[in-house]
């Protein structure tokens, strides 16, 4: 496939911390207009993969193009085309909603901030959040304004890291709904999970890695005609990776 058709792509791309691998040469290409399930245990290696695809952590080796750009290269255009959401929020308790929001969309130089601003939180139905400080939040409430912030630049790319941990059932399904609504519009979503139903659920694609390595991607629909239902998911996860205990 093209680059030109591709959202994410990356050549032999690695992390190590001293002695020890993080992440293993990484041969990983998801087209554009996917959403991409990547499956791991605890310590895997997939927020390693989240920070070096968003330029938050410099690789030891290889490279990734994101969104068009070089990941080393095109810092600044690369974070122009990319929202990121990771497992625990950071925003200004002391700040409302609208606060927050218009500060971030300012950041992004966005022409028509104000507009967007309320255009995002009437999309994820957090306006009865406006005026409201964020330290007052429930972690689900903060997630829901993390993710406004996250799409607040209108992002080609959609990096979700554990969106739905500390989420109830109906926060689940509504961050899903989201996700759905975002990729139909055209947004490629990467989102970090171990929750395998709702890789069966959202996902167009998955991939697992195990220890810093990948050792399975395919096509949701490849492996639902070959492994059946979410139960058989499970096992063809527990099939391909070595072990569960923690390493990075």
């Amino acid at each position: 496939m093209s680059e030109a058709k591709l959202a994410i792509t990356t050549h032999n791309l690695s992390c190590r911390y001293g002695e020890f691998t993080a992440l293993h040469p990484l041969n990983l290409d998801i087209p554009k207009g996917e959403i991409f399930g990547f499956l791991g245990h605890n310590g895997a290696g997939k927020t390693t993969t989240i920070r070096l695809l968003t330029t938050l952590l410099e690789p030891s080796s290889g490279e990734a193009i994101v969104a068009g750009c070089d990941a080393r290269r095109n810092v600044v255009q690369l974070r122009r085309q990319i929202g990121y959401l990771p497992e625990n929020v950071r925003l200004y308790d002391a700040l409302s909603t609208r606060e927050n929001l218009r500060f971030f969309a300012s950041l992004s130089q966005i022409d028509d901030a104000r507009e967007r601003v309320e255009e995002v939180m009437d999309f994820l139905q957090i306006r009865d959040l406006a005026d409201r400080r964020l330290g007052t939040f429930s972690k689900g409430m903060r997630q829901r304004v993390g993710l406004a912030q996250a799409i607040v630049h209108r992002p080609s790319i959609l990096f979700l890291d554990e969106p739905t941990s500390g989420l109830d059932p109906m926060g689940v399904r509504m961050l899903r709904e989201v996700i759905e609504r975002l990729n139909a519009d055209g947004m490629t979503i990467f989102m970090n999970t171990h929750l395998l139903s709702e890789v069966a659920r959202s996902c167009s694609s998955i991939g697992v890695l195990s220890h810093g390595q990948l050792v399975f991607h395919d096509r949701i629909e490849a492996v639902s005609a070959r492994y059946g239902d979410e139960a058989a998911l499970e096992e063809l996860y527990l099939s391909v990776v070595p072990g569960r205990e923690d390493a990075a």
